[in-house]
Parts: C-alpha cells; structure tokens; sequence
C-alpha cells in the first residue's frame, strides 16, 4: 500500500471511531417527574402528555400502567410501541416521545455561583466542571474548592473537590461524574484582613500560595507613617486561642488572618 492511500485508509479509520465514540455517550434516561408528550404516526387520538410518576410509570390508553422510568427515550418509544401492538391494537405503531420537561434528573447547584438553581442532566457523563459552567461559574467571591455532596449505590456521598487543580494540576480524575439528585456547593473564598497603617484597610481574598509581602501589596502597601518591618499577624490556633505572630514577608497567609501594619518608629 502506497504512503498516499495508507494515510487516506488511517484518516477514515480514525473518523469511524471516532463517529463510534460519539455514539456510546449515554443518553438521556426518563425520571420520575419527567413530563413527555408520546405520539403514535396516523394515530392522533393517542398523542398524550403525561407524568412520569415517583415508581417510574406512565398512564397510558389501551396499555394502561408502563414503566419507563429509567429507559432512554428511544428505549421508552420501542416499550410503548411494543405495548400497542402485543395488546393488538396497532400492528405497526410508530411512536415518539419528547422530552417536555426534566424534573427527573436534576442537579442543584449553590452557593457562590453566577447562577445557583437546579440543573437538567442532559446525559449522564456531565462532569462536575461543566455543572459549575452551565451555573455560570464561581463567582468573584467563590472558593476555588466545592462540595459535591449525593448517593452512590445506596450509600451517602460527600467530597471535595479542588476545581482549579484539575487544570492547574492536571488532576482529572477528580472531575467526578455527577448523577441525578446531587447538590454542588461553592462556598466563600478564605479571606484575611488588613488594618493599620495599610493603604487600603480591609478584607481580601487568599490566593494560592500568597505571601505576606504580596498581602501586604493587596493593601496597598504600608502608609508614609507604616513599616513592612514591624508587621503583626493574629491567628487562630488549633485550640482556639488567638496568637499574635511576627511573621516573615515569605511566610504564606493562612484563611482568616489578620494583618497589622504597625507604625515605623522612625
């Protein structure tokens, strides 16, 4: 086989699985809640829109009670198809469903997110990092770790997840799959706090690997009356008593510090 042809033959090889992956992503599967319109082809008395119940089963005429609960679309259409036709009353049915509204399979999002609320899963290999695009994003004032918090196999589900890692870091193992009925939570970023003779008194939020010095700079830097030199930090320590600290400019801020700048005495 020539170079040409060898590279055409590779190319469409790699379309196919390609075409083939796409086509193994799960598809939506019918929840309780779900509200469907089915339709049958040359049959418009059986158009109906109904409920998916809490058990999984729909109300519908001729068959009566079906459970589709758990089926994807398609799956549903072929049970109600072959529902009308075992029963012999259509031969050949031809049956559509769609997908009105998705209550069945939600995700809630809360917290420090440009858009908290509730979310449809579309498929079920959405990621936590697209739940939190879809919800717009942490916000400014958002933690860069969120909780994810469910039921997996019967069993309760809470977990940590450090959202920046999984690029800054590469850890994408930890960009979990979420499922149906999970709460993500975004909760305030740590901040410290600056007072004295600082530019710019207040609260800030803590960076990754920030510095005093680079805190310091947050504030704006010391007045004309501050020094770097006699800096103070109170900090809480394990036993809940608060420690007053002379920290190096290298030392790095820990969530809820306090900064001092204190005067220069010269």
């Amino acid at each position: 086989m020539s170079p040409r042809y060898f590279f055409v033959f590779a190319m469409l090889w790699l379309c196919a699985v390609s075409a083939l992956a796409q086509e193994r992503q799960p598809e939506y599967q019918l929840g309780p809640g779900d509200t469907i319109r089915i339709m049958v082809f040359q049959n418009p008395d059986l158009t109906v829109e109904t409920r998916v119940t809490e058990n999984g089963t729909i109300s519908y005429p001729l068959v009566g009670s079906l459970r589709i609960g758990g089926m994807t679309i398609p799956a549903a259409e072929q049970a109600i198809a072959r529902a009308l036709r075992e029963g012999n009353f259509i031969q050949q049915p031809q049956v559509n469903i769609a997908l009105l509204q998705n209550r069945g399979n939600q995700v809630s999002v809360l917290g420090l997110v440009n858009r908290a609320g509730r979310y449809p899963l579309e498929t079920f290999n959405t990621r936590i990092s697209e739940m939190i695009a879809i919800a717009g994003g942490i916000s400014v004032l958002g933690a860069d770790t969120v909780i994810l918090t469910g039921m997996r196999e019967g069993r309760p589900l809470r977990k940590e997840i450090d959202i920046a890692s999984l690029f800054l870091e590469s850890k994408l193992q930890d960009d979990v799959v979420v499922a149906a009925g999970d709460v993500i939570y975004v909760h305030r970023q740590p901040v410290f706090y600056i007072y004295g003779e600082a530019q710019r008194p207040g609260a800030y939020r803590v960076e990754r690997g920030m510095t005093m010095r680079q805190a310091l700079v947050q504030g704006g830097g010391p007045t004309g009356r501050g020094t770097e030199r006699s800096l103070r930090v109170y900090r809480r320590a394990a036993n809940g008593a608060m420690e007053a600290l002379s920290p190096e400019l290298s030392d790095l801020v820990q969530p809820d510090d306090v900064l001092y700048v204190r005067e220069s005495l010269f």
